[in-house]
């Protein structure tokens, strides 16, 4: 197959339309001899032979007449000029294009081809022509395309495809060609086919060229003797060549371009010396860094980077180019001259320590990667630069700037500094200073190291707090054991009192003012309980919303006239598990804080609302457990609270008020219930402006109950309290059975023992859990109901219920105690139910607790 430039040459027309061009030529002389041979023979010829001979003529012109019209139709004759001028310069252009042009009727017969489409497919005439289809096979990476084409040709439609011609001798090289076939609609209404053809070896040449061209300088720059990467502005590496690769043991073969980020090559915080500082719009920072490259095994590679980044018009970032030079052992960096540079380079930019240098008039001058991460946001501008004491808050800087000056003026020994620093965060760090001996061209005049020491304040803050907390609980927790009991002794004594002495009698007065007191008291008691989340409390699944609702008549009241209230409760809410009365107690003690805040009156807003999981994050630097919670709102118009104050108001004893209007116990025991309950507490307050505390209560979800067994309920989990429904009011309180009291306070278990034995009870009295066991021998081990004290010497109650069921003692049991049953029923038996009946209690309630769970 003939390559070659088809420009300029003649077609070969195959529709005909050149046939006709020859015949009109021998069809006009036929007709002028004709016409000339009837007019001679007019003349000479006699008048009967002219006839014959004119009208021989007629009948010779009638049938070429008609022959003519036949070769018309049939295209082989046109009929005058129209259209002459357009077809020859249509197909002068046709002929004279480089592109090989050839065209063919539905049937696939070629009716056209240029030139240069007899050049490339080595035609000499019209004999020789082919079409596409038939002129290049032969080599099957071309039959493939070119069914394509013979199939869209067919269909009507457009393609274009490329393929290439493997060399043939003696033609040389490989060609290749670009053929596009398109429908034609002729003025006639036939359909054609045009195939244009076009040899394009050269430009694939050029093509290939270029890329081997490109595939060199990526050779080149892959070997070359240094390293290179770029990275995008969040630390992924869009390129590395071949030459750090191997020094980093990475396989691009397996890693390609992507994949690793600058965290994976840079160790520990060196990667905030290459992360871009802020730069000017339209500006281009070149920096040149010593740092310690991490290979894939680990092992580190000293290398000095020249580090290049430009910045958009707005300011941002674009992709680094870093340029990286090996300095270790063996490098083109001559080892002896170089190797102290090397160390200092290491242990510099390496330490955990933030270090930095600065000169005489305290400016820093050079940093190393833990500084900038440590200051990030504590200078106005680029920490290079700028004063060291800009980083530290305002309060902070005159004593870092005098200890700067000692250390610039080459005094040593200097006693560390710890300061806050500048910016949004509450940061805190330690300074220690050193004075550099330089000479007069050096700038450094001294070392800082800096350490930071913000999560360390905050945990011996928190632990200071924590220990002084636990340590007055439980302070509080044990002299609110004893005190429980002597107000037991005093209130069942008044008991007493009262049924012996009526209305009329000149001391009842007293012995109420007496029972009035005890009962104060105990409430106190219950506030050193509630503080040290010993209290007992009696949780149940209710709604946060009915609680503020049943409660919110009763704040009105407390709140008085000068101060407003708005309830605002949530949609929905979720439910919780509290002891409601406590939870009543907590919001009233919010609500006179908020009122005794607003002396000139005010507004106290109420707000109910769930907070779910996600939305927990807002409140992350308190530390609140991400989980599900119903929060209520207690927020004021007030004074608020000083920050000074701020960590003391949940301490016992604590408070701002007047002396004997208050007692300092109030939040200290909201902190109490509400850590009791599961839940958490947050104070936020503005001075001058109003305080707001957001209870956080954990959403209760039902859990899956066991199966009832037949007849009966479902089986108590192990240690549970009994669960009864709120017993009816008892309106008689005697009863018969034998009741082993055990109580190591002998006062208290002597009214008690009198209180049940008045009602008819049978009671045996125990001072210890010893002694309990010994007297139940005795007694055969036939008892009705064991009434126990839970902490008491040699033998705690739990321990003593193991002994009374080693024994086959059936007995229900009644603990009494000051403190909440959680405290001890993680000792009970497995599967042990047990009634609870908390100190101090009065007659009554001991009798009900008594004959409730006795048996029948």
């Amino acid at each position: 197959m003939a390559n070659g430039e088809g420009g300029g040459g003649q077609g070969f027309a195959i529709d005909r339309s050149e046939r006709a061009s020859r015949i009109k030529p021998v069809l006009v002389v036929v007709l002028a001899a004709a016409l000339l041979a009837a007019l001679a023979a007019s003349t000479f010829l006699a008048k009967e032979q002219a006839e014959s001979l004119v009208l021989g003529l007629l009948a010779i012109l009638a049938a070429v007449g008609v022959v003519s019209l036949c070769m018309h139709a049939f295209g082989f004759m046109h009929f005058g000029q129209d259209g002459q001028v357009r077809n020859d310069l249509t197909k002068a252009i046709a002929d004279g294009s480089p592109e090989g042009l050839v065209v063919t009727d539905k049937d696939g017969r070629v009716v056209y081809a240029n030139a240069a489409y007899l050049a490339m497919t080595g035609a000499t005439g019209e004999q020789d022509v082919r079409p596409v289809e038939r002129a290049f096979t032969g080599d099957p990476d071309v039959s493939e395309p070119v069914y394509r084409l013979a199939q869209a040709a067919r269909g009507g439609q457009t393609l274009t495809e490329e393929f290439r011609i493997a060399a043939t001798p003696p033609a040389g090289g490989a060609s290749w060609y670009r053929v596009r076939v398109r429908p034609m609609l002729r003025a006639s209404g036939a359909r054609d086919v045009v195939w244009t053809v076009a040899d394009i070896t050269r430009e694939r040449e050029r093509q290939e060229n270029a890329f081997l061209e490109l595939q060199h300088a990526i050779d080149y720059l892959d070997h070359a003797p240094a390293g290179f990467f770029s990275a995008d502005p969040s630390g992924e590496i869009a390129y590395m060549n071949a030459t750090l690769a191997g020094w980093l043991d990475f396989d691009l073969a397996q890693f390609g371009n992507g994949g690793l980020k600058l965290t994976d090559i840079l160790p520990g915080n060196t990667g905030a010396l290459i992360a871009a500082a802020p730069g000017e719009p339209g500006s281009v920072k070149t920096e040149i860094i010593d740092v310690d490259l991490r290979r894939r095994n680990g092992t580190i590679l000293p290398v000095r980077l020249f580090h290049k980044v430009a910045f958009s018009a707005d300011g941002h970032p674009g992709a680094s180019r870093t340029l990286v030079i090996y300095r270790g052992p063996g490098g083109d960096v001559s080892e002896g001259l170089r190797a102290a540079e090397v160390r200092f380079a290491r242990f510099f930019n390496n330490s955990p320590l933030a270090i930095a240098t600065v000169d005489k008039d305290g400016r820093v001058i050079r940093t190393n990667a833990a500084f900038m991460r440590l200051f990030r946001g504590a200078f106005r501008g680029e920490a290079q630069g700028s004063p060291l004491v800009e980083g530290v808050a305002e309060r902070e800087r005159e004593g870092l700037g005098g200890l700067l000056k000692q250390a610039t003026a080459g005094h040593g020994g200097l006693e560390p500094l710890e300061a806050t620093l500048a910016g949004e965060a509450a940061r805190s760090a330690r300074f220690w200073f050193a004075p550099v001996d330089a000479g007069e061209e050096d700038r450094e005049a001294a070392i800082v190291y800096v350490v930071d020491t913000t999560e360390q304040r905050a945990l011996q803050e928190q632990f200071a707090q924590s220990q002084k907390m636990q340590a007055v609980g439980q302070l509080a927790g044990g002299v609110a054991h004893d005190f429980n009991n002597v107000l037991g002794a005093i209130m069942l004594a008044a008991d007493f009192l009262i049924a012996s002495h009526g209305p009329g009698d000149p001391a009842f007065q007293d012995i109420m003012s007496i029972k009035s007191n005890a009962n104060r008291a105990a409430n106190l008691v219950r506030q050193l309980l509630a503080f040290s989340r010993r209290q007992t409390l009696r949780p149940q699944v209710l709604n946060l919303n009915d609680a503020v609702s049943d409660l919110s008549l009763l704040l009105r009241r407390l709140l008085g006239e000068k101060v407003a209230l708005d309830v605002v409760h949530g949609r929905d809410l979720w439910p919780v598990k509290a002891d409601v009365n406590q939870f009543e107690q907590v919001v009233m003690n919010l609500a006179v804080n908020a009122r005794d805040s607003m002396a000139n009156g005010g507004k106290v807003l109420i707000r109910t609302r769930n907070v779910a999981a996600a939305e927990t994050a807002a409140y992350e630097k308190n530390e609140l457990p991400r989980a599900d919670y119903v929060v209520v709102e207690v927020e004021d118009s007030g004074t608020g609270i000083p920050a000074a104050i701020m960590d003391k108001i949940f301490e016992p004893f604590f408070t701002t008020k007047e002396v004997g209007k208050g007692t300092g116990l109030g939040l200290s025991t909201v902190y109490g219930i509400v850590k009791q309950t599961g839940g958490w507490i947050l104070v936020d307050s503005v001075e001058g402006k109003g305080t707001t505390f957001r209870i956080f209560l954990p959403r209760h979800v039902e859990a899956a109950q066991p199966a009832a067994a037949e007849g009966g309920a479902a089986a108590a989990p192990a240690g549970a309290p009994a669960t009864a429904p709120k017993p009816k009011e008892m309106t008689d309180l005697t009863g018969r059975g034998r009741i082993l009291l055990v109580e190591d306070e002998e006062a208290l278990r002597a009214l008690s023992a009198r209180t049940l034995v008045a009602r008819g009870f049978e009671v045996i009295e125990a001072s210890s859990g010893i002694d309990a066991l010994q007297l139940l021998e005795e007694a055969g081990g036939q008892v009705d109901l064991v009434v126990s004290d839970v902490v008491m010497p040699e033998m705690d109650g739990p321990t003593l219920l193991k002994e009374l069921r080693k024994r086959n003692t059936t007995a229900k049991i009644i603990f009494v105690s000051g403190y909440a049953e959680e405290a001890f029923e993680r000792n009970m038996p497995q599967g042990e139910v047990f009634a609870f009946l908390p100190k101090p209690f009065s007659m009554k309630q001991l009798v009900e607790a008594v004959k409730s769970n006795m048996v029948a």
